[in-house]
């Protein structure tokens, strides 16, 4: 019998995307059930935990070329960065809050991955958001009165929260009872922690 896991993202996040992008295959390939998507906002994990982004270091390059080349080993398309990277990706994360509200978390979430690292658009733009609604069927105009509802602000920093008390300093992320995988190449062992 399979436990069904919690997959932590931010649209923000590059190895959050070719997590996102095989999730359902490797968990499948495991036997097991596939797992809840749960938006969380990585700035909010990093304030909380002293930590920043790879990204804003001196690894910086060394991390897009990995991202790229697993990008290329997972047969997706070629990585295109967005101006900036990284974004300030609270708009966009409150969108994917809306979105899992009315069961359309998944469709959005790979809409916006795709429009950020397979396209290039900043998700800090609130337009580029709204391409990403259209694109996954959620209508621009309800998304621009949701991302501005204190419940969704709420909901947003709540299930940050809830994360962190869980243990997820970062994403991608799965957790699975009160274990959490951390990192893109944690996935598989996730799945197998999943299944058993």
């Amino acid at each position: 019998m399979s436990e069904q896991a919690t997959f932590y993202f931010d649209l923000g996040s590059p190895y959050a995307y070719l997590s996102a992008e095989r999730v359902a295959a490797v968990f499948d390939d495991a036997g097991a059930e596939h797992p809840e998507w749960q938006p969380i906002l990585l700035g909010g994990l990093f304030a909380r935990f002293g930590r920043d982004s790879w990204a804003k270091g001196p690894d910086r390059a060394e991390g897009l070329r990995e991202v790229e080349r697993r990008a290329q080993a997972y047969a997706l398309p070629p990585i295109r960065w967005p101006d900036p990277f990284p974004g300030n990706m609270l708009t966009a994360m409150r969108a994917a809050t809306f979105a899992k509200e009315i069961g359309r978390t998944v469709s959005f979430a790979l809409a916006g991955f795709r429009q950020a690292f397979a396209a290039g658009r900043d998700l800090s733009e609130p337009d580029n958001v709204f391409l990403t609604a259209a694109s996954s069927e959620l209508h621009p105009r309800s998304l621009e009165i949701a991302v501005n509802r204190q419940a969704i602000k709420d909901r947003l920093r709540a299930a940050t929260d809830h994360a962190g008390d869980l243990g997820v300093i970062g994403v991608p992320a799965v957790a699975v009872g009160d274990e959490v995988f951390w990192g893109d190449d944690r996935l598989e062992e996730a799945a197998a922690a999943a299944r058993q």
